[in-house]
C-alpha cells in the first residue's frame, strides 16, 4: 500500500543531456514531486487552483514539451502566468527585472520578444542555455504538460541533495 501511495505522489527521472548543468548533471536520478502541482478547487496551501501550491518562478520541473516529442524534459520555470519575458541576447528579463538563475548567456532563437505568458502557461529555460532546447524554441508550455517538481537528486549517492527553488 505504501509503495502505491509513493508511486502516485512521486516519479523517478533520469537526467539526459547537459541543459541543466551545473545544478543537474547527466545520468543523475531525480525524485519528482507530483503532489505539489495537483489541480484542485480546494487549496490547502498556496494558490486557489492547486491542492498545495502551483508552479512557481524558479521551480525546476519535468514536463512533456509541446513539440510532440514523447520524451520528458527538465527545465527551470522562468515565467508564470501574467509575466512579460524579454531577452537582449545575453540576459533574460521577467517583468523588466534581470534574472540571475544562470551565468550562461541566453541567445535569442526566435524574434518573439517581449513575450506575454498567458493564463495556464509557463515559460521554461535550461540553466545551461547553450545546450538547451526550451521555450526559446517552442514558446510557452501548458500547465497540463508538467509532471511535477524536481525535489531530490538521489543517485549517484555522492550527488544526493534536496532541490529548492531559487
Amino acid at each position: 500500500m505504501i509503495l502505491i501511495i509513493i508511486n502516485f505522489l512521486t516519479q523517478s527521472y533520469l537526467v539526459q543531456g547537459a541543459s541543466m548543468n551545473p545544478i543537474l548533471i547527466e545520468d543523475q536520478r531525480l525524485f519528482i514531486n507530483k503532489l505539489t502541482y495537483i489541480p484542485s478547487k480546494i487549496s490547502i496551501l498556496g494558490d486557489e487552483s492547486h491542492l498545495l501550491n502551483g508552479p512557481q518562478r524558479g521551480d525546476i520541473v519535468v514536463f512533456r514539451p509541446p513539440d510532440g516529442t514523447e520524451k520528458d524534459y527538465v527545465k527551470r520555470i522562468i515565467g508564470v502566468p501574467g509575466d512579460w519575458i524579454d531577452q537582449d541576447g545575453q540576459n533574460v528579463y521577467v517583468n523588466g527585472e534581470k534574472t540571475n538563475w544562470t551565468t550562461f548567456s541566453t541567445k535569442i532563437i526566435r524574434e518573439q520578444y517581449p513575450l506575454y505568458v498567458k493564463e495556464g502557461e509557463y515559460y521554461v529555460l535550461g540553466d545551461n542555455r547553450s545546450r538547451s532546447v526550451d521555450s526559446r524554441n517552442w514558446g510557452t508550455i501548458p500547465a497540463s504538460s508538467i509532471s511535477g517538481k524536481v525535489s531530490i537528486v538521489y543517485w549517484p549517492i555522492k550527488d544526493w541533495k534536496v532541490i529548492k527553488a531559487d
